[in-house]
């Protein structure tokens, strides 16, 4: 899936006011109610956006609020016999986690007792602090009849706040905090990029230039909309894939010639960069002095119990209910995939190894506790693979965050370990390069399945060499098909090797941003997902990216639950065990339909491959290419 670099956004308050309380109903839960969706036009489909971008700041708001009481709750009763000294200790390692907590206030009525703390620093004139005052002056009196009291969100010195408190029942004490929600606007800011809301701006260390991916000219980007025609690549970098390997003799002379700046190699694919050359006086020089297989841009690709699960009850097919925090409200999407029911089935297995070639993960988010193993950094090979974007920690939670902590999210795999790899940098974008490393380490560390919500339209001859690398050691790839409303082949997604999956909404439909096209394989739930976000907290995001996690927890499921297939007939499954949406059989807008989890592990049984099934128009390019 494609995203674009963006800079700079004004929260619009007003857009997503009118919708704080319009929490994601379920929706119609009957798939015969889903419509073929058209594609929108432009001006459709912005709008379209902007109320996709509107519900999940809502939604995300309401997520904020149902975490924050469980940390009141919590700290009511961590508080009961507590000394201000140690009182004051709990409150700096709360905020160290959840720097979102702005001040705090602990009242004893009998007592007396009143501490408060101010975690952050801040400034704000008069006005600001007297409005400040008459929410905690409203929560005051709502503690003192011991009822729970939130304010709605308001504004100081620019920034978003709201006041909560709570009482405790048996006794006088209460906790009143103030919280900052910067994450309405990270997740805003995000979603402007996630959804390719905005064109794409020429900015970063090197210049960027965009071409249309089939004739690579060049092409001028004026709005969102144009992004569906649109490749970006490194106007001085070339990559080279050369027939034989050159020499010592060999790159000193082509280094020199170009005037190197720098090279890299993966594999037999060197990329060169040069201090004068453009991309097309680099294409003319290999290709009339070295005759290599293939040069092409250097692309950038964006953001698109019992330790292996099963116990006595595993046979019965009643649903599984988690107790998460926010599951039985706002995860409707694992309803509709039948993951409850699958969990009877299979709820994953340690051995099975999921990688997420993305921004990295938030590897300190509590949900996410024990369920990451050491991954990569290929932006930074000295760091952690620390996400400092948040669409890889969302991404990590919708397969993996900790089921049955009474906090948070549920995932969807119990006990397969999460491999975080960063090959998208903090502004969200990576290099051919950066991607085709992070697949290849991936493989290498014993992935066997990966998770790509990543994207460009053009066709890199050098990332397919990674997939094909991936894949031929029978990994499983997953990747999301683009939030453009587009028919134009995305990729990765768009290769035989990888399972593309579109997005749909808690109504069995297309989701309007949703990508389509005859490559298409299967649908998940895109629309409005709660999942992990940096900072110890929970998100509500849209997008393809956000529906490829899905699948990709799936196939670490049934990879579990029968070890014996190979990633071929793990995606057959996956395939051919859908709830068919739309046009009977395969079509563009779903693939072969929605993921069904419970039946794709009930025809994974536990060791007997099930028959070889591949689509028509899959089996003929794999034809081709092995």
């Amino acid at each position: 899936m494609s995203r674009r670099k963006w800079a700079g956004l004004g929260i619009l308050i007003g857009a997503f006011s009118v919708m704080l309380l319009l929490l994601i109903p379920r929706g119609d839960t009957n798939p015969q109610a889903s419509q073929q969706v058209s594609p929108l036009n432009p001006k459709q489909e912005q709008q379209s956006k902007q109320r996709m971008m509107a519900q999940d700041i809502a939604s995300t708001d309401k997520l904020t609020r149902v975490d924050t009481q469980q940390h009141l709750t919590t700290m009511l009763n961590s508080f009961q016999h507590a000394n201000p000294v140690t009182i004051k200790k709990q409150v700096q390692e709360l905020q160290k986690y959840h720097d979102h907590f702005s001040m705090l206030i602990w009242q004893d009525a009998e007592t007396k007792q009143n501490l408060q703390f101010k975690m952050n620093n801040y400034s704000w004139n008069a006005e600001d602090q007297k409005q400040l005052n008459h929410y905690l002056n409203q929560s005051k009196i709502q503690m003192q009849n011991k009822h729970f009291y939130e304010s709605p969100s308001f504004q100081m010195a620019g920034k978003q706040y709201f006041v909560m408190s709570e009482a405790a029942s048996g006794n006088d004490k209460s906790v009143t905090v103030l919280i900052n929600q910067k994450i309405l606007n990270e997740v805003a800011k995000h979603q402007k990029k996630n959804l390719r809301m905005i064109p794409y701006p020429k900015e970063g260390k090197f210049r960027v230039e965009s071409i249309h991916p089939d004739t690579l000219k060049e092409l001028t980007v004026e709005t969102g909309h144009d992004n569906e025609n649109a490749s970006h690549y490194y106007e001085n970098e070339i990559v080279v894939h050369f027939r034989t390997e050159p020499s010592r003799q060999d790159m000193n002379t082509i280094m020199s010639d170009i005037k190197a700046v720098s090279s890299r190699k993966i594999g037999y694919t060197y990329i060169f960069r040069s201090g004068v050359m453009r991309y097309e006086e680099l294409k003319t020089y290999f290709q009339k002095k070295w005759s290599p297989q293939y040069v092409e841009p250097h692309f950038l690709y964006l953001t698109n119990e019992n330790a292996d699960g099963m116990d006595s009850a595993s046979n019965t097919t009643v649903p599984i209910v988690p107790n998460d925090l926010l599951f039985a409200k706002y995860q409707w999407n694992l309803p509709a995939i039948e993951a409850s029911k699958g969990w009877n089935l299979s709820r994953g297995s340690k051995n099975i190894i999921v990688a997420i070639v993305d921004t990295g993960v938030d590897i300190d988010h509590p949900d996410l506790k024990g369920q990451l193993l050491e991954g990569y950094n290929v932006i930074d090979p000295g760091s952690d693979p620390m996400d400092d974007v948040g669409h890889g920690t969302h991404v990590a939670g919708i397969i993996g965050a900790l089921v049955n902590n009474n906090e948070g999210v549920a995932g969807i795999s119990w006990y397969n370990k999460i491999l975080p790899v960063k090959a998208l940098d903090k502004s969200g974008s990576g290099t051919t390069y950066s991607v085709a490393e992070g697949i290849i380490w991936a493989t290498d560390h014993g992935a066997k399945v990966i998770n790509l919500s990543l994207g460009n339209y053009a066709d890199s001859e050098f990332l397919h060499d990674a997939i094909k690398y991936a894949y031929d050691r029978d990994v499983v790839i997953v990747a999301a098909s683009g939030n453009d409303n587009t028919e134009r082949p995305g990729y990765p997604a768009a290769y035989p090797e990888v399972l593309a999956v579109a997005a749909t909404d808690q109504n069995y439909k297309r989701a309007s941003f949703s990508n389509y096209g005859n490559y298409i394989d299967v649908a998940a739930p895109g629309t409005s997902i709660a999942s992990t976000y940096p900072g110890n907290q929970y998100a509500a995001l849209s997008g393809t990216s956000m529906a490829s996690p899905h699948v990709t927890a799936m196939a670490a499921l049934i990879r579990s639950k029968n070890p014996e297939l190979t990633n071929k007939q793990v995606m057959d499954i996956m395939r051919s065990n859908t709830i068919d949406l739309g046009t009977k059989g395969h079509d563009s807008f779903y693939g072969y339909g929605q993921i069904d989890i419970y039946k794709a592990l009930q025809a994974a049984g536990s060791s007997e491959a099930p028959l070889q099934f591949w689509p028509q128009h899959v089996q003929k390019q794999l034809n081709s290419v092995h």
